[in-house]
C-alpha cells in the first residue's frame, strides 16, 4: 500500500487510531486491528451519547404507540356526541394502522441501511415520524374527509418511520458499542420503550388535570359537550403533538453520526475512511476527513484483496441458503412474532387490574375522574413490572447472556399464562393481580429485550439491518395476529352477564405461543461478549458449513486467513 500519509489530532483522552496501523501494509490485518481497538475501547462519553441518541428515538415510538389508546378514547369524546365513543371497527382501524406501517419500516428501512448506508438513512425515519405526529395534531374533519381516514392515514406514515428506527438504532448501537457492554448499550436503548410509555402517561396526567374545569360539569363521555368537547379536543392534539418533542431534540445528532466503521469497512470496502470514522466518534465529531489520494488508493486495493464477501442480491441468497444461516433468521424471527402474539394478551385484563387498585373507570363520577383514573392506572401498570423488567435486563444482560435471559422469560411466561388460562375462572383479582405484575417483569426481562438484542449481533455487517428489519416486522406480523386475530375471541358466546366467556381459552392459547418461542430460542446463538465479527463468521470464506455452536450454545472463535485466532488479533494489536 502505497502514498499512506499521517494524520494530525489524538490526545491522551482520545487515541489516534488511524495513526497506529499506517504500518500495517496488509489492508484484512488492518481492518481487523481497527475493529479491535472499537471493540475494546473504554465504556466513555461517546458510547452514552450513542445510547441518548438512539434512545430519544425509542422514546418517541413508545410514546406514539401507548397513546393511540388514549387517542381513540377522546376522539370518541369529539366527533361521536351522545355516544361517547367510537365504533369498535373505527377503533382497531386506527390501532392497526400504526402497526401495518411498522412493518413496512422495518423491512424498508432495514434494507436501505445496507444498501445506502446507515448514516444516509438515520434521521430520514426520525424526519417521517414528526411531519406524520404534528400532521395528526393538525387533523380535523371536513364535509369531504372523514377525522378517522385522515388521522389512519397520518398512523400509517407514523408507523412506517417508527418500524425504520428499529433496525437503525439497533445495529448503530451494536456497531458503535464496545464488545464487553454491547447488550447493556443496546437494552439501555430498549428500556427507553418503558420510559417512553410512563411519559405518555404523565403527559395524559397533566393535561388531564389542566382542563379539570372544563371536563367535571360532564356526568359521562356521552355528555361531554359544549365547553367539555372542545376540551378534550385540545386535550388529544396536544397529547399527540408533544410526541415530535423528542424527535426534534435528537434529530441533528442522528443527522450528523458518522457512519459505522463497520459498514465502510465491509460494504463499501474504503479502509482510509473507515479508520478516521472510527477515531472521529471516539471524537464526538461527526466523520472523518482521510487523504483523498490515499483513501482512493486504498480503497482500489481493498476491492482486490479484503477477504469479506461482497454485499448483492445473489450473495444474500446465497447466504441464507446455508442450513445454519436460515436457522438463525428463523430463530430470531419467530421468537419475536411468537412473543409479540402473547404480548397484547397481558393487556386484556387491564380493566380488572385496574379496578384491583382502584383506578377503575367503572364508577367514575364524571369525564374528568374517568380520564383521570385512566391516566393513573396507565401510570401504575407501566411502573408495575414493565420499566422495572427493562432495567434489570441492562444490567444483567452482558453477565448472564442473552439466550439463559430469553429461555428464563419464555419459559416462566408459559407457566404464567398456564396458570391464568387454566385457573382463569379460580383466580381472584388479587391474585390476578399478581401473575399480571409478574408477566410484566419476565416479559421485559426476557424474551422482549433479547429478541430486540440478538437481531442486532449475530449476522454479518452486509445484511445485518435487512434481517434485523425482518425479525422486527415478524415481530409485529405477530401482535397484529395476538390482537386483531386471537384477542377478539374471548368474547365468542357472549352474554350481557358475561362479555368474556373465552377468555380463559385465549390465555391457553398464549400460553402455547410462550411455548413455542422455547422452540425458537433454541436456534439462535449466544452472543455475549463476542466482537460482531466472531458471530457473523466472516473470516470462514470456505463453502462447507462449520457448526454454528459448540456443545455450550456459544459460537466458536473464527480463525483469520493466516490462522490467527480473535484473541491473538488483539493481543497483537
Amino acid at each position: 500500500m502505497t502514498g499512506t500519509t499521517k494524520t494530525a489530532g489524538g490526545n491522551n483522552a482520545y487515541h489516534n487510531f488511524h495513526n497506529d496501523f499506517l504500518h500495517v501494509k496488509d489492508v484484512n490485518e488492518r481492518r481487523r486491528l481497527a475493529l479491535a481497538e472499537v471493540d475494546r475501547a473504554p465504556f466513555g462519553w461517546y458510547h452514552v451519547r450513542a445510547i441518548l441518541v438512539a434512545g430519544v428515538g425509542f422514546f418517541t415510538d413508545s410514546y406514539d404507540i401507548f397513546t393511540v389508546s388514549l387517542l381513540t378514547l377522546m376522539l370518541g369524546i369529539v366527533y361521536y356526541p351522545g355516544v361517547g365513543k367510537m365504533p369498535t371497527t373505527s377503533d382497531t382501524a386506527i390501532k392497526m394502522a400504526t402497526s401495518a406501517g411498522t412493518v413496512i419500516g422495518q423491512v424498508g428501512f432495514g434494507t436501505l441501511a445496507d444498501i445506502v448506508g446507515r448514516k444516509q438513512m438515520y434521521g430520514l425515519e426520525l424526519i417521517l415520524i414528526i411531519i406524520a405526529t404534528l400532521a395528526q395534531a393538525l387533523t380535523s374533519s371536513s364535509p369531504s374527509m372523514n377525522i378517522v381516514g385522515v388521522i389512519i392515514f397520518w398512523r400509517i406514515l407514523q408507523g412506517v418511520g417508527i418500524g425504520g428506527d428499529y433496525p437503525l438504532s439497533s445495529i448503530i448501537t451494536s456497531e458503535f458499542a464496545t464488545t464487553k457492554w454491547r447488550g447493556a448499550m443496546m437494552g439501555a436503548v430498549f428500556a427507553m420503550q418503558g420510559l417512553g410509555q410512563l411519559g405518555a402517561a404523565f403527559v395524559m396526567l397533566f393535561i388531564t388535570l389542566g382542563f379539570k374545569k372544563s371536563l367535571e360539569p360532564s356526568p359521562s363521555l356521552a355528555t361531554c359537550t359544549g365547553d367539555c368537547a372542545v376540551a378534550v379536543d385540545q386535550m388529544w392534539r396536544i397529547l399527540i403533538g408533544f410526541g415530535a418533542v423528542p424527535g426534534c431534540i435528537a434529530l441533528y445528532y442522528r443527522l450528523t453520526i458518522p457512519e459505522t466503521p463497520r459498514y465502510t469497512f465491509d460494504v463499501q470496502m474504503d479502509v482510509e475512511k473507515a479508520s478516521a470514522d472510527a477515531e472521529a466518534y471516539l471524537k464526538g465529531e461527526p466523520e472523518g476527513h482521510p487523504d483523498a489520494v490515499t483513501q482512493a488508493i486504498t480503497q482500489q486495493t481493498a476491492q482486490k484483496k479484503l477477504e469479506i464477501p461482497k454485499a448483492s442480491w445473489s450473495d444474500f441468497f446465497r447466504h441464507y441458503s446455508k442450513r445454519k444461516n436460515a436457522m438463525l433468521l428463523a430463530g430470531t424471527a419467530l421468537s419475536w412474532c411468537f412473543l409479540d402474539i402473547a404480548y397484547y394478551g397481558v393487556s386484556l385484563n387491564n380493566a380488572t387490574i385496574l379496578e384491583v387498585i382502584g383506578y377503575s373507570t367503572t364508577n367514575a363520577k364524571n369525564t374528568y375522574e374517568i380520564l383521570y383514573n385512566t391516566a393513573i392506572g396507565n401510570m401504575i401498570i407501566v411502573l408495575a413490572g414493565a420499566v422495572p423488567g427493562y432495567w434489570v435486563t441492562v444490567f444483567t444482560v452482558d453477565t448472564i447472556g442473552r439466550k439463559p435471559i430469553q429461555f428464563m422469560g419464555f419459559g416462566i411466561l408459559t407457566v404464567l399464562f398456564v396458570v391464568m388460562g387454566f385457573a382463569y375462572n379460580k383466580l381472584s383479582p388479587q391474585g390476578l393481580l399478581a401473575i399480571f405484575v409478574l408477566a410484566q417483569f419476565f416479559f421485559n426481562f426476557g424474551p422482549n429485550a433479547t429478541t430486540f438484542i440478538v437481531p442486532g449481533e449475530c449476522f454479518p455487517t452486509r445484511y445485518r439491518s435487512t434481517s434485523h428489519g425482518i425479525s422486527a416486522a415478524m415481530g409485529k406480523v405477530g401482535s397484529i395476529i395476538g390482537s386483531s386475530a386471537i384477542a377478539p375471541l374471548r368474547t365468542r358466546g357472549a352474554t350481557p352477564g358475561n362479555p368474556n366467556p373465552w377468555m380463559d381459552h385465549v390465555l391457553e392459547i398464549y400460553a402455547l405461543f410462550m411455548l413455542l418461542g422455547l422452540g425458537t430460542t433454541a436456534m439462535i446463538v449466544e452472543t455475549k461478549r463476542k466482537t460482531l465479527e466472531e458471530l457473523a463468521g466472516e473470516y470462514d470464506m470456505s463453502d462447507e458449513e462449520p457448526t454454528a455452536t459448540d456443545s455450550t450454545g456459544e459460537v466458536p472463535a473464527v480463525t483469520g486467513p493466516n490462522g490467527g485466532s480473535d484473541d491473538q488479533i488483539r493481543q497483537h494489536a
